[in-house]
């Protein structure tokens, strides 16, 4: 073969040639950026793209980038092959989703409502109409179904040739049979620069490389340094001989609860399969040479699964089986796709691990990063999906292995609330794992730590032993509100549970909302005891630390030592690309705290943001634990064992002191996230088991109770505290997000002020508001669709039970639809939220509700500054 003729420099070269990178290199192409080289090293869709099943379907997601990516791609197939010449198959006959349960039927009821506010036709029909829309199903069992009309099927191979031929129309070079070996970089201050890279056949100078190499990124990322925990695992269907009245009209059928999807094909039926418990292939590296390869299918694994599945459409079984076929397909840990720059590598960009769903992204996401490799940011919410949350130990072989295994699994399973995963757990712990596994804590995984969501300690003051389906005639009652779900196992799980086998996941009221219930009344009433050392922790010194951090952040945190300040890091567009705390001890001495998912993402923009010699930071998560001592009676504890003044005159909110106890010196920051007097305390990891005891000791006398994540979630929700990633996000902006009072603008030059400050002058038609429902039985989640006046105006973005308010409580965005007044656009503010009749839809139950820009819980912090 005649080795291919390269060019010397391009401005992007894209690594792989599946659907995924012909879709980046077409959008490229479209925002002018032609000066693109694509790569592929054997021909375009091998590896995984062209034995894709080619399903176009929307439904399923509560994520609004998820969500908005598909309704683009859906809408980009149907009219590609008018700009490219070139058709991608795309037909919409429909899509027909099953709910074979009551799990399943409450959690598609919220699906849909979601989906909807977001544009899509999505309908609830009866078995009936499922069976006059697809005769060829069994549905008598079924409870009902989802029927989007504007779903179909795509042919994956036509649909990858189409972008292609879109691509090289505007410029852009497609090169095939071109394998690259590695990515070339060069230092850059901290970190590293993309320079080129290097292929079979020579190098070729760059200022951006795009991994989309598939099953092959992970290996490819490693070479650089770059993690991309995808693993390829089994992926199976089948294809049966003609049947006899099936239209190639027909729609696509999924039935997750018997694992399998069905479409017409060839005049027969493709049964494709997402089974429970899965397999994980070739984790020891994809064979460079694999390209249009098969798998050998495991029969006696995939036998029952397969009899299942084709047991909802009866007439597969009655005819032959034309292709039983196994193919790799590339998923990450956490079902949700690799995107976006490596924190390590400026220029440097992934979009890879599509979890069997790369078809129906593949337009959204090539637009998506095609803004972000040009403008250097993307304009929708990446948080969920940004390949810099990933962590080294995701890497390790027997991690990826049962993970992979267990995620495909996830993939047609009911989504309830409480659902764990059970691999890959442990990997970090706590150095209060012990104590918290004492005192009756079930334990759930937090970005690899074990912590405590709540405790199962039945002889804990002021717990209740009424029936957890009773209904809470008032908010101080310890016991669950009921709904019409189906309530857990009757009575408590045993205390220390720490296997997620001992707690029944569900949309209503379990029984261990007591305890969750009590710990929050605890935190209100007297005082709690949190361990939150998964926290992210750096130490950052050096004579350059305070200018860097006041340059980095949007608050004034350079100012006097020994203070703590919750500032927001932007971008240079004003958008929030971090939530966190900075306290000074120092001059040059800094404590920068952010959550557990935002660890590597701060990492890397610390690393990026060095440029003083003298700057040093330093990782300090695992060497450093946090302990939160929350509520009213929290002083008196502390007190009791420290000979230092605490006092608020001597000790005010947000300072930070060292103090000894027991002894022993620890930082204490009087700060909180509940929104009560409170404080965190850093010990040593050595230390922590220690102070805990002392804690829990002195605080007996005080009503001192441990406190799990749930109570976290239900206390900061009613004091309307935000949480990034969750209901703030990296397309927010500060004004309408409520953030301005932790912003210095009277001063400073931080990156993103001149932005923010133009955005304060705008009128702002999108808040984020707290939203508590007026009836005390429905609970909210994440999603529900927000109304005012019979008109949806947003969407929960975090939701929990408020035990102190009575009520279901959240954070919603919403914003100003259509309206104008005479002298510009309506404004969110305190008048159109008063003038407004609001209600949340709650699984199609529209249920009023009241909104409020303050939050409904001590809305002038009163008691944090007690």
């Amino acid at each position: 073969m005649t080795p291919p003729a390269l060019p010397a420099r391009a401005r992007v070269v894209i690594i792989g040639g599946g659907v995924i990178g012909t879709s980046i290199a077409y959008h490229l192409a479209l925002t002018g950026e032609t000066d693109v080289v694509l790569l592929e090293r054997d021909r375009l869709t091998s590896g995984t793209t062209w034995h894709a099943a080619g399903l176009m379907t929307t439904f399923g997601s509560t994520s609004e980038t998820n969500t908005r990516n598909r309704l683009y791609s859906r809408d980009l197939f149907a009219r590609l092959e008018a700009d490219t010449g070139v058709a991608t198959g795309f037909k919409p006959v429909g899509l027909i989703e099953a709910a074979a349960d009551a799990d399943r039927l409450e959690e598609y009821r919220r699906v849909a409502a979601f989906q909807r506010h977001l544009g899509l036709e999505v309908h609830e029909i009866t078995p009936k109409e499922m069976s006059e829309l697809f005769p060829l199903a069994k549905t008598d069992d079924l409870l009902a179904g989802f029927y989007v009309p504007g779903d179909g099927r795509v042919n994956p191979v036509d649909l990858t040739m189409s972008f292609a031929r879109g691509a090289r129309q505007r410029g852009v070079r497609v090169l095939e049979n071109v394998p690259v070996i590695d990515v070339l970089t060069r230092p850059r201050g901290r970190v590293r620069e993309v320079v080129g890279v290097r292929t079979a056949y020579g190098d070729i100078e760059c200022d951006r490389v795009v991994n989309c190499a598939g099953m092959w990124a992970r290996e490819l990322g490693e070479r650089s340094g770059v993690i991309i925990p995808n693993q390829a695992a089994e992926h199976y269907y089948l294809i049966t001989e003609p049947i006899d009245g099936l239209s190639p009209d027909a729609p696509v059928f999924e039935d997750p609860a018997a694992y399998g999807y069905y479409r017409e094909e060839g005049g027969g039926m493709m049964v494709g399969l997402f089974e429970p418990s899965a397999a994980a292939w070739r984790v020891d590296g994809i064979p460079a040479d694999f390209s249009f390869g098969e798998i050998t299918p495991d029969w006696d694994r995939m036998g029952p699964f397969v009899e299942r599945a084709m047991a909802r459409v009866p007439a597969t079984l009655d005819v032959g089986i034309r292709t039983f076929f196994c193919g790799p397909e590339s998923f990450l840990p956490d079902l949700a796709p690799a995107v976006g720059e490596a924190p390590g590598i400026r220029g440097y960009f992934v979009c890879a691990g599509m979890n069997s769903v790369g078809i129906l992204s593949s337009g959204g996401l090539g637009r998506v990063m095609a803004h972000w490799i040009t403008t250097g940011h993307p304009d929708v919410d990446t948080t969920g999906f940004n390949v810099d949350r990933f962590q080294a130990w995701q890497l390790d072989p027997g991690v990826r292995r049962a993970r992979t295994a267990e995620i495909l699994g996830t993939v047609y399973a009911a989504h309830t609330p409480g659902v764990q995963l059970r691999t890959a757990r442990g990997i970090h712990r706590s150095p209060v794992h012990d104590e918290m596994v004492a005192a009756g804590a079930y334990l759930r995984d937090v970005s690899g730590w074990e912590s405590a969501d709540w405790y199962a300690d039945p002889a804990a003051p002021g717990l209740s032993t009424a029936d957890p389906s009773a209904h809470p005639s008032d908010p101080a009652d310890l016991s669950a509100p009921s709904t019409p779900s189906t309530p857990g196992p009757a009575g408590p799980p045993p205390a220390g549970a720490g296997d997620p086998d001992e707690v029944t996941p569900g949309w209503g009221p379990q029984p261990w909302f007591r305890h969750w219930a009590a710990e929050h009344h605890a935190v209100r009433t007297a005082v709690g005891l949190f361990d939150m050392s998964f926290m992210a922790k750096f130490q950052v010194t050096g004579r350059g630390a305070g200018a860097m951090l006041a340059r980095m952040s949007a608050g004034a945190v350079d100012g006097p030592a020994d203070r703590v300040t919750y500032t927001q890091w932007l971008r240079e567009d004003g958008r929030i690309v971090a939530d966190l705390t900075v306290t000074k001890r120092g001059a040059d001495d800094f404590l920068v705290v952010a959550s557990d998912t935002a660890h590597a993402h701060v990492a890397g923009l610390l690393d990026r943001a060095i440029a003083d010699a003298d700057v040093t930071v330093t990782d300090v998560t695992h060497e450093v634990g946090m302990l939160s001592l929350q509520g009213p009676r929290s002083r008196d504890v502390l007190q009791r064992l420290t000979d230092t003044d605490v006092s608020h005159a001597a000790f005010p909110f947000r300072t930070a002191r060292s103090l000894t106890i027991g002894g022993r010196r620890v930082l204490v920051q009087r700060i909180t996230y509940v929104g009560e007097l409170g404080y965190e305390l850093y010990p040593s990891a050595t230390d922590a088991p220690a102070i805990w005891a002392a804690l829990r000791e002195e605080g007996a006398a005080y009503g001192l109770r441990p406190c799990g994540l749930k109570a976290l979630s239900s206390l900061r929700l009613e004091k309307g505290y935000r949480d990034f990633g969750h209901d703030i996000d990296d397309a927010d902006v500060v004004p309408e997000v409520g953030l301005d009072f932790a912003v210095a603008r009277a001063g400073g030059d931080f990156i993103g002020r001149e932005a923010y400050l133009a955005q304060r002058l705008e009128p702002a038609r999108r808040r984020l508001v707290s939203v508590l429902l007026d009836d005390p039985e429905p609970l909210l989640y994440h999603a529900e669709v927000v109304r005012r006046d019979g008109v949806a105006v947003g969407y929960l973005r975090s939701g929990s039970y408020g035990w102190t308010l009575g009520g279901a409580v959240g954070l919603a965005s919403v914003a100003a639809g259509g309206e104008t007044v005479a002298d510009g656009a309506v404004e969110v503010d305190h008048a159109w939220i008063d003038a407004g009749q609001w209600r949340v839809d709650v699984a199609g139950r529209e249920v009023p509700a009241r909104v409020s820009l303050r939050p409904f819980y001590d809305p002038t912090s009163a008691r944090v500054r007690s």
